[in-house]
């Protein structure tokens, strides 16, 4: 009779970490039905009156006589004479607000016009850790929260961005249902179409990721051979070739990239329009995106050589996980804005609880509520995180021709 120890020693290394890989997602999905059971739909909640006044940029009062005179959408009422609103009704009050004002039609309703071209924005770092995801995720509700019409894509095989919306990986991406099905190579492409998906949020549609993914990276090299000779074929094109098959449904595309220079990043830096680079205020995270940098110099050239544009609009250098007591910090974000000028944003990504914690439960603040989370801490997350996403998107107006 053979002893435990001799059996597992039996067990190849890749059957042992298969079976612990296995044992964690089927975990991890247990925890997740836990919070969202599978016969409930994970949802975004309604916001209060004063929360959509400062979203849409009016006041609480006007939106109360517009609730009284009976215009606009009509929001929840509670007993206590609380109004909420949906996600939805902010966007049909947009819609309210820039017919009836139309002078500011705009700044209600900020939506791509003729002739306003798809913004693609890559948020990039090959270095895990600093907060590609966490950036990716927040810039994405918030332009929706805005009115804009956005794409999320997720590029990262380890799908961290997925997993926010509530998909497992695992279990809830089919084979041919990332992008990957979308870009491939043989005759089981499907249309990009096919491969978008809604999510609970509204306005925001999401391309997830998986491992397969890391298919495209396999079969890159393959086909570069099989292909040399055929530009229309080459490979960089390719995650272009597919957001454009969708470009008129949205306003802004976001993709989270992998932490790594590999083919699939190569496609979006050829695909974007703007760049945000992440980069974690300290000295070793700030040399690794010198390396970063220059190798993405050396990737955009050979990309430039082989026929490919990057004229990008715009790109910029995010602080994220920035704590603005920390003395060591400042200094290097000093350093940062020395050297990268403007080109660095003025406000930056500060470290929180606050978003950490709404992590744990795969969830954004935008989902939860400031008493859920401690009213102060939530207050001075949302207002670096509306920071952020307030430059980037006057980023996004100037390249569209508008102006504050």
């Amino acid at each position: 009779m053979k002893s435990a120890a001799s059996s597992l020693e039996i067990e190849s290394t890749s059957a042992r970490i298969t079976r612990r890989a296995e044992a964690l997602s089927l975990r991890l999905r247990a925890v997740g039905e836990r919070a969202f059971p599978p016969t409930a739909q994970k949802s975004l909640r309604s916001f209060s009156s004063g929360e959509v006044a400062q979203i849409v940029g009016v006041s609480d009062g006007y939106l109360r006589q517009l609730s009284i005179d009976g215009l606009g959408p009509a929001p929840d009422v509670s007993s206590s004479g609380r109004r909420s609103y949906t996600l939805e009704q902010v966007n049909e009050l947009r819609e309210y607000l820039a017919t009836a004002r139309p002078k500011e039609a705009l700044r209600f309703w900020p939506r791509r016009r003729d002739g306003d071209k798809l913004q693609v924005i890559t948020v990039a770092n090959f270095k895990g850790g600093s907060a590609k995801t966490t950036t990716s995720l927040y810039l994405a509700q918030g332009l929706a929260l805005q009115g804009y019409r956005v794409l999320a894509i997720d590029l990262d095989p380890q799908a961290s961005l997925s997993a926010m919306f509530g998909l497992q990986p695992e279990f809830d991406i089919a084979e041919n249902a990332t992008l990957y099905g979308a870009i491939r190579y043989d005759e089981v492409r499907v249309p990009m179409r096919e491969v978008v998906r809604s999510t609970y949020f509204p306005g925001i549609s999401i391309v997830p990721g998986n491992l397969e993914l890391m298919e495209f990276e396999h079969q890159t090299p393959r086909h570069m051979m099989e292909t040399r000779g055929r530009p229309e074929e080459l490979f960089f094109r390719r995650v272009a070739r597919a957001i454009a098959e969708v470009d008129d449904d949205y306003d802004v595309v976001v993709i989270d990239c992998p932490p790594q220079l590999g083919f699939l990043t190569m496609g979006a830096l050829n695909a974007a329009t703007g760049m945000i680079v992440t980069v974690h205020p300290q000295m070793v995270d700030v040399a690794s995106m010198s390396q970063f940098l220059l190798m993405t110099s050396d990737l955009i050239a050979v990309i430039e050589d082989a026929g490919g544009r990057l004229d990008y609009d715009f790109l910029r250098f995010l602080v994220t996980r920035h704590d603005p007591r920390d003395v060591p910090e400042q200094e290097i974000v000093a350093l940062m804005r020395d050297v990268f000028d403007s080109d660095v944003l003025a406000a930056t990504a500060w470290k929180s609880t606050a978003i950490a914690n709404a992590g744990l439960t795969k969830q954004s603040l935008y989902e939860l509520s400031r008493g859920s989370v401690g009213r102060s801490v939530y207050d001075r997350a949302m207002e670096s995180i509306a920071g952020v996403n307030e430059e980037i998107i006057a980023l996004i107006g100037a390249v569209w021709g508008r102006g504050k």
